[in-house]
């Protein structure tokens, strides 16, 4: 229970800062900027990965227990618990924010900028490069699992920087899925359920012929 608690904390933190930023931007008339929000998305995963990371390996997504769980480095059995546990902490997160801005419109909800083809094969890249970050620094000597959170945090600062404009830069799917359904924009969210893990499940075989091997536990991850 303390790593599915970990989970849902770990989430409701993320979507709680990062839509937030969002939020904030949007209500204060652009104070925060788009550069603002990129760096929110950045810093508050590499803070997760550091308070949570001993405990439950702070996934804080679902594409990447999913990922995980397709390179054999975290139970198949585990995954439907931290799946539940990280939705549990997006909507938690999307309802509080609800509750502080009634009058925002989207709440942060991910919505492609133009055609949804465009978004979906963005979110795959994107999370297709998060993932093979996260298992190249998941595995290998403690100096790099250190420097985990480091890398992984950046990796979502930069890739929400340039991509962010035009597909949202989810690469999440409870991230994407909480504010879509509690502001009902729903139409175009299966782009960001289906996406980022088809992209996480494509860079496990990568990892693998790189010897990012089965045999590495599934920590520090994002």
């Amino acid at each position: 229970m303390n790593r599915l608690l970990a989970e849902a904390l770990g989430t409701f933190c993320l979507v709680f800062a990062g839509t937030g930023a969002i939020i904030v931007d949007q209500t204060t008339g652009g104070t925060v900027t788009h550069v603002g929000v990129a760096v929110t998305f950045g810093l508050v995963v590499m803070a997760m990965i550091y308070a949570f990371g001993d405990v439950s390996g702070a996934h804080l997504n679902p594409a990447v227990t999913v990922g995980f769980a397709v390179s054999r480095r975290f139970a198949a059995r585990d995954v439907p618990g931290y799946v539940a546990a990280q939705v549990v902490g997006a909507f938690a997160a999307s309802g509080l924010l609800r509750m502080l801005f009634p009058a925002n419109e989207r709440l942060g909800a991910t919505l492609p900028a133009g055609a949804a083809w465009q978004s979906f094969v963005l979110e795959v890249v994107l999370t297709f490069i998060l993932m093979l970050v996260i298992l190249s620094v998941s595995s290998g000597p403690k100096e790099r699992g250190i420097m985990a959170g480091i890398a992984v945090g950046g990796v979502v600062g930069l890739e929400a920087m340039f991509a962010g404009p035009i597909c949202g830069a989810s690469m999440n799917p409870a991230r994407s899925f909480a504010p879509a359904v509690v502001s009902g924009h729903v139409s175009e969210v299966w782009v960001y359920l289906v996406a980022p893990v088809a992209g996480a499940a494509l860079a496990v075989p990568c990892g693998a012929v790189l010897g990012w091997g089965a045999n590495r536990t599934a920590t520090a991850a994002a």
